[in-house]
């Protein structure tokens, strides 16, 4: 028979828990204060640098955020005065073009800065400025940072302004390789290169290549009318042949036809 556990055992038992608990409490306590020493050491030791990086990426962030409201700014900016400038153009007022052009030429080398050179190109051209306009098709040609097409626009553009005083040889190495079925200024450069050829008594090259620029429908109708006439003119046939809903020569489709009604009826009939 089991005998009920004495009072000295459970009051053993209690006092040992008691103490496990404060043991606990007392741990506890330790490693909190421990912890607070800890992060008090970091803050003193790594307060200030950690404080100062902080507001320094916020600063940061901010003038980013003020570079970029700028630049949205300007492009406004030079968007209307680049509209109020073609206005200007529109209505032969060069002067005031000229002068609402020149900060957009002179902010860069985007689009709406190279756009507004060419613009100025064009206008001292027509001032008869052409050392001016030579020095800005040149310096947008030369940009490297500048659009590809509007830097082959100036290179076309300043030959056809000093074309009476370059070589032809020089205009041909030039242009040549703009001047090709396909190219987006094949009709542009390719009738600066005929007349080169003309010049170098090329009229065998300068033929074909008018009656080609005349026969591509996508280049401009005034310049195809140009080119199918020069053709013409040294002799090369530059008028598309006509067809029938077949694809047939027109012409041929006739003889064809023609040929059908003459012939006879077969016997019997």
């Amino acid at each position: 028979m089991a005998l009920p556990p004495s009072d000295s055992t459970t009051s053993n038992s209690a006092s040992a828990q008691r103490h496990a608990a404060e043991q606990n409490v007392f741990l506890r306590e330790v490693d909190d204060a421990l912890r607070s020493d800890q992060m008090e050491g970091f803050f003193k030791r790594f307060g200030l640098p950690l404080l100062a990086a902080v507001l320094v990426g916020l600063a940061a962030f901010a003038g980013w955020l003020f570079w970029k409201h700028q630049q949205e700014q300007a492009v406004a900016a030079n968007s209307e005065a680049m509209v109020q400038a073609i206005d200007a153009l529109k209505s032969q007022n060069l002067d005031d073009a000229k002068k609402k052009l020149q900060p957009i030429a002179d902010s860069g080398s985007d689009g709406s800065a190279t756009s507004a050179r060419l613009l100025l190109a064009g206008i001292a051209l027509q001032q008869k400025q052409q050392g001016e306009a030579l020095k800005l098709y040149a310096q947008v040609e030369n940009d490297a940072k500048a659009p590809q097409p509007l830097r082959d626009l100036a290179a076309i553009r300043g030959v056809a302004a000093n074309f009476d005083a370059m070589k032809p040889a020089d205009v041909v190495a030039k242009l040549k390789p703009y001047a090709a079925p396909g190219n987006p200024w094949f009709g542009a450069a390719g009738e600066l290169v005929g007349m080169a050829y003309i010049k170098m008594n090329k009229t065998d090259q300068a033929g074909p290549l008018f009656a080609a620029i005349a026969k591509d429908d996508q280049v401009e109708d005034g310049l195809r009318s140009r080119a199918r006439q020069l053709a013409a003119v040294l002799g090369v046939d530059a008028v598309d042949d006509v067809v029938d809903e077949n694809g047939e020569p027109l012409a041929k489709a006739k003889i064809v036809q023609r040929a059908g009604e003459a012939a006879p009826a077969p016997a019997g009939e």
